[in-house]
């Protein structure tokens, strides 16, 4: 039978889930089960009142993310529809679209290439068995969010970026207030957004030999005549390089905390990588699709009228694409609910699809699968210091983050 495409005038109702959907970062909301079989684009009322259509089957989630007709950077211009309030400035939402139009994209990829940027696979490793020695000399418990999963992600993303790792750290510290979701904007908002700009601003117009790292290069480019980097301001490289940090940090140790998590939930699995470290390029695969740190949906805008499954999106609307619904669709992953080592092939949607596909997701691998290797092995009886339902999950923010990690081993 053909359904009959939605329109303007037959509006379906709203459908009945309470967004944003659960925290918890353990559990698959029940939600995504039930839409994406039964309501797949459905109707949904955002934390600012806004109509919106949240999308769960894995096809029509990578549709959405492929087409370039929905567009992020539209997610952030006056007078749409939002998931919640904009408190943060709005070129800070589509940061890889404006490295783009900037002709900044190539440098910004070779910066964070395994290979041919500053963070090799060993440097990775030696970090990681630095901050695991700290973490012994401590003893147990400890809270792994703040002694290894924060300070890991920070000497990246600063080894990558050329901040000294002390600041990273600095910066680290106020990060989450980067990523609060609210119904409203709110008096100081961007306070912390501002401060690390100025902070960054400062090291861009740092004089260029004793930088280092993506900011040198983006220097670079923009003093060199012979390529085209003339329209580049420092504001510009500093709204950068601030907006990678960020999102660079905030999304690899939040990947990281899920992943011990979910390894500490299947102790077999843990032995099998211990015993066989090869293993674990595709167990980040598996990690990656089977996590939940993305909180409320993948926000798009429709440029044009376009047809979603039995919905006809009308431009100007927003869709919100649900990760964790997609990567749990039993047509894509054969019994997706099983954590299994060996699944392949695992073409998850945890690093986008299309025009936004992260420009740091091989890094963003081997920075996970370094890490892991060193607590299996040098921490073997990882576990946590408390029920897992004792775990706090914050809400009103745009990661599921668990509020601390506390182990033992």
């Amino acid at each position: 039978m053909t359904s009959t495409p939605t329109t303007e005038t037959s509006l379906p109702p709203y459908a009945d889930v309470e967004w944003s959907l659960s925290r918890r970062g353990d559990i698959v909301p029940a939600e995504c089960t039930r839409l994406r079989e039964k309501n797949p684009v459905a109707r949904i009322r955002t934390l600012t009142g806004d109509d919106a259509w949240l999308v769960t089957s894995y096809a029509l989630a990578r549709q959405v993310l492929e087409d370039e007709r929905f567009s992020l950077r539209d997610t952030a211009a006056p007078d749409v529809p939002r998931r919640y309030a904009l408190t943060i400035p709005p070129e800070v939402v589509n940061t890889m679209g404006n490295v783009n139009s900037a002709g900044l994209h190539q440098e910004v990829l070779r910066a964070f290439g395994p290979r041919s940027g500053p963070a090799s696979a060993e440097w990775m490793s030696a970090r990681a068995h630095e901050l695991v020695d700290a973490m012994i000399e401590e003893g147990p418990p400890v809270d792994l969010r703040q002694r290894f999963a924060e300070p890991y992600s920070a000497a990246l993303v600063c080894k990558v970026l050329g901040l000294p790792y002390e600041d990273g750290l600095r910066l680290m510290s106020g990060l989450d207030l980067g990523f609060v979701t609210s119904p409203v904007v709110y008096d100081g908002c961007t306070a912390d957004w501002d401060k690390d700009y100025a902070f960054v601003l400062r090291y861009v117009r740092a004089d260029r030999d004793d930088q280092q790292g993506l900011i040198r290069r983006l220097r670079e480019l923009r003093d060199d005549p012979e390529r085209d980097g003339g329209d580049l301001t420092d504001e510009m490289l500093a709204t950068t390089v601030t907006s990678l940090f960020g999102a660079g940090a905030m999304s690899t140790y939040v990947f990281l905390l899920h992943a011990v998590l979910t390894l500490i939930r299947h102790p077999s699995a843990m032995d099998h990588l211990r015993q066989r470290p090869e293993a674990m390029p595709r167990a980040v695969e598996e990690l990656l699709r089977s996590t939940l740190s993305i909180g409320d949906g993948l926000p798009r805008i429709a440029r044009a009228d376009v047809q979603v499954g039995d919905v006809l999106v009308r431009a100007g609307e927003l869709v919100l694409v649900c990760v964790e619904g997609a990567n749990f669709a039993p047509e894509q992953f054969p019994d997706a609910e099983r954590f299994n080592l060996d699944r392949s092939p695992n073409a998850h949607l945890a690093f986008g699809a299309g025009r936004h596909f992260c420009p740091a997701s091989a890094i963003s691998r081997v920075h996970a699968a370094e890490a892991l290797t060193v607590l299996l092995e040098r921490l073997p009886r990882l576990r946590l210091a408390l029920p897992a339902d004792q775990l706090v999950w914050p809400t009103g923010n745009i990661k599921r983050v668990p509020e601390r990690l506390p182990v033992l081993w």
